[in-house]
């Protein structure tokens, strides 16, 4: 068994709902699932659009991170996720932030994400879930991320 760990965020419809649906299918494939707080964030990058719920998720799983990417895809899909532009509104996003210590680094999947030290949205509701989870490229653990952000 491997820990996972992924964020979700939502800014366009019933993101509250959004969310739980999102939860609900992760739950599919992981076990021992724990789940942050959801805040309310202002958009980051692309400003002209609505607020965003963000909340990270983790949990245990066999499955290849592969796998796993083409699952959160389909799960997107299924809670109604349409294509806008690069960090644009959104019904669901699931990024997937670690996958154990593994470093990956794919077409489709990088992970460590590249771009967590940089995003208060992640780094906050992460740090309740595992503040003490270090880094495997920076090894930092996110609460000395957390701390550096702020």
């Amino acid at each position: 068994m491997v820990t996972v760990i992924f964020s979700l965020g939502s800014n366009v419809g019933n993101r509250e709902h959004h969310l739980e649906q999102a939860r609900a299918g992760l739950q599919d494939f992981l076990i021992d699932f724990k789940a942050s707080r959801v805040i309310e964030t202002a958009p980051q990058y692309v400003m002209d659009q609505p607020a965003f719920l963000n909340q990270v998720v983790m949990g245990n799983t066999n499955i290849a991170p592969v796998e796993i990417v083409v699952l959160t895809k389909a799960l997107q899909q299924k809670i109604g996720r349409t294509k806008t532009f690069q960090n644009g509104p959104r019904e669901i996003d699931i990024d997937m932030l670690y996958y154990d210590d593994l470093v990956i680094d794919m077409d489709d999947l990088v992970v460590p994400h590249p771009r967590l030290a940089e995003r208060l949205f992640v780094l906050e509701p992460l740090c309740e879930l595992a503040p003490d989870w270090v880094c495997p490229i920076t090894h930092k653990s996110v609460q000395v991320m957390l701390d550096e952000f702020v």
